[in-house]
């Protein structure tokens, strides 16, 4: 019993040993890789993972679900500091709203409208064809609230990053229509949030993130963890489905005719391959008692 229990404790003490070694050569690793981006200024760090969305592939549709909850965590988290300038209330119907609760959605925004009859602009309550306002005035306004960097139009955000994929994973994306490199940024940057690997410091104000972009840490503080959005369908809430749906909702945003677009391409290679065996048994038709 005595040997069972040395065994046991050995074995137990043998894994900790194992974990404490993993988790030191992945902080070196880390930190390697923070010096080697500093060096040569190829950022992110760490390429973000490739997530599986409801609308990859050619045949890829919207999860009107997620996108609901996606909007309801831009309403109460990022709105307070990043516009949608490009996107208009009333789209929200394709969401499967009704044109109630996009008037109603709409209403609880106030934009800014004018000039009146005494020449002076004035504020009122958005209707369905107004457009996302901005929670600043001006650029200018903005960067001083945040640091003096100005957080970006979230409206294309989605199409805007993303990062490149190398030889020769780029030739396979162009036959499996990967198209999903900006939500996988939003996604791993919203969930990448970390302490800096030993060796490692960062700027006063910033925050390491080793998927960012454009360097090892970036002015905006973690803005998202598990149960600060309330879901009314029974979603867990948690940092990592919040990720989800709003990198969903912002690649919605960015491309709100995804599906459309992929239904016409579909419909184009069919037609293609149709017109492509007509021509060849046309062609055969007409030589088929010709001399060649």
């Amino acid at each position: 019993m005595k040997k069972l229990l040395t065994s046991i404790a050995l074995i137990a003490s043998m894994a900790g040993f194992a974990g404490h070694a993993s988790a030191a050569e992945e902080g070196a690793a880390l930190e390697h890789a923070v010096e080697h981006a500093a060096k040569s200024g190829h950022y992110p760090i760490l390429k973000p993972k490739e997530m599986d969305w409801s609308f990859a592939g050619p045949f890829g549709t919207y999860d009107k679900g997620q996108l609901q909850r996606g909007l309801k965590i831009y309403k109460e988290v990022c709105s307070a500091c990043h516009s949608m300038k490009l996107v208009s209330f009333r789209t929200l119907e394709e969401l499967g709203y009704s044109e109630e609760q996009v008037k109603a959605f709409a209403g609880e925004y106030e934009v800014q409208d004018g000039p009146n009859a005494d020449g002076e602009m004035y504020t009122r309550k958005a209707v369905p064809s107004d457009y996302f306002p901005s929670p600043f005035p001006n650029k200018e306004a903005a960067a001083a609230a945040n640091n003096g960097a100005a957080p970006p139009d979230f409206s294309l955000i989605a199409k805007a990053r993303g990062v490149t994929r190398g030889f020769p994973q780029f030739v396979f994306d162009i036959f499996t229509q990967y198209q999903q490199g900006g939500p996988d940024y939003i996604h791993a940057l919203l969930t990448g949030y970390q302490e800096p690997p030993e060796g490692v410091t960062v700027a006063e104000g910033t925050h390491f993130n080793p998927y960012f972009v454009s360097a090892a840490a970036l002015a905006m503080a973690p803005p998202l963890s598990d149960g600060q959005v309330t879901y009314d369908d029974g979603t867990p809430e948690t940092l990592d489905q919040y990720s989800q749906d709003v990198a969903a909702f912002l690649m919605w945003a960015a491309e709100p005719h995804l599906e459309e677009r992929k239904r016409m391409g579909f419909m184009v290679m069919v037609f293609l391959a149709i017109f492509t065996a007509l021509i060849y048994l046309t062609k055969k038709s007409v030589y088929a008692n010709k001399e060649h």
